[in-house]
């Protein structure tokens, strides 16, 4: 549930990061902020910790399971960030940027340098493979240790254990970020057009979800599975997954309207709440019910918002911008 009122602005907790943020994430009570200069900010509630991370370069992206943050960079170096600051370097690719990184539920990690895609399980067992192409997004299944891999011409479904040949998922054009459906039924890609595509895992059979202004680069699944938050436009996009054929032949919602593009979306963990973060910094909170809607931050600040993550029990939500501004939005009791 949101809080009652118009505004929530008077609850940010303001974090001078100081660099484009790239990506922001709680491990239990801290907070922690991705930056393009290489560096992690740790915040625990009180104070802010500068982190060194990447020291010959910047922070590409990165991915958190909430237990920790991985972090990929133009050195070539796959590195780990704890809650209490610990970093450590996982991989090095001898200078090869990382392109893309994912995290699984139970420890599993993968990564990717051009067209080779590195996948390694939580007992610290790896496995690689070349793609037809670079890669750009990597995502774990929801169970299992399974990858979906996007490339020029389609995604990649992959069981790094497995003998068997990794099934190919065929679209013409360059897919960038790839997402699972919570419950593993389907697998959606961005495109480098103004479109996404979805095949059904089962069948292969294909959703194309196109009518973008922009690129969307930002992808969230509510709590129930039952929409996919897309942003790319001046309004949250929301495609149907309630059926077994997915959105196919169905209209998209819009939530968050404004003249303004979105750039982020994040679905709130248990409530029917999701948080846009626009390119002129502000940020609202929108419920699906109603489309009732709260305002978190005001546009004007910072520049385009980069990052949005929430905690886990849904108290707090943390952004960044692409001109350093950061802060911590904590909810009041409802």
């Amino acid at each position: 549930m949101l809080p009652s009122g118009d505004s929530l602005t008077q609850f940010i907790r303001p974090i001078e990061a100081g660099a484009h943020v790239t990506a922001a994430a709680f491990l239990g009570e801290v907070t922690l902020f991705a930056l393009g200069d290489g560096t992690v900010v740790r915040f625990d509630g009180e104070t802010e910790e500068r982190l060194t991370v990447h020291p010959d370069g910047a922070v590409l992206l990165a991915a958190s399971n909430g237990r920790r943050l991985v972090t990929g960079g133009d050195d070539g170096r796959v590195v780990e960030v704890l809650a209490d600051g610990q970093t450590n370097v996982l991989a090095e690719t001898g200078g090869k940027w990382i392109d893309a990184l994912a995290l699984g539920q139970d420890g599993a990690l993968a990564w990717s340098a051009g067209k080779v895609v590195t996948a390694r399980d939580s007992r610290g067992w790896t496995a690689s493979i070349e793609s037809r192409s670079a890669v750009r997004g990597l995502a774990f299944a929801p169970k299992g240790f399974q990858l979906a891999i996007a490339h020029y011409g389609g995604a990649t479904l992959w069981f790094p254990r497995a003998v068997a040949k990794p099934k190919l998922l065929e679209w013409k054009g360059s897919h960038i970020d790839v997402t699972w459906s919570p419950d593993a039924r389907f697998v959606i890609t961005t495109l480098q057009e103004n479109a996404l595509h979805g095949w059904r895992v089962a069948d292969s059979a294909h959703m194309r979800m196109t009518g973008y202004p922009a690129k969307t680069r930002s992808l969230s699944w509510s709590s129930d599975g039952k929409w996919l938050a897309t942003s790319g436009a001046d309004a949250a996009i929301l495609w149907p997954f309630q059926a077994k054929e997915g959105p196919m032949g169905k209209q998209p919602k819009e939530l968050s309207v404004r003249p303004a593009k979105i750039e982020r979306v994040a679905f709130h963990p248990s409530a029917p709440v999701l948080a846009s973060g626009f390119e002129d910094g502000c940020i609202l909170l929108s419920r699906i019910t109603d489309s009732g809607e709260l305002l978190a931050r005001a546009p004007g600040e910072g520049g385009a918002i980069t990052a949005l993550a929430w905690d886990a029990e849904g108290k707090r939500l943390a952004f960044g911008t692409e001109e350093g501004s950061a802060g911590v939005l904590i909810l009041p009791p409802v």
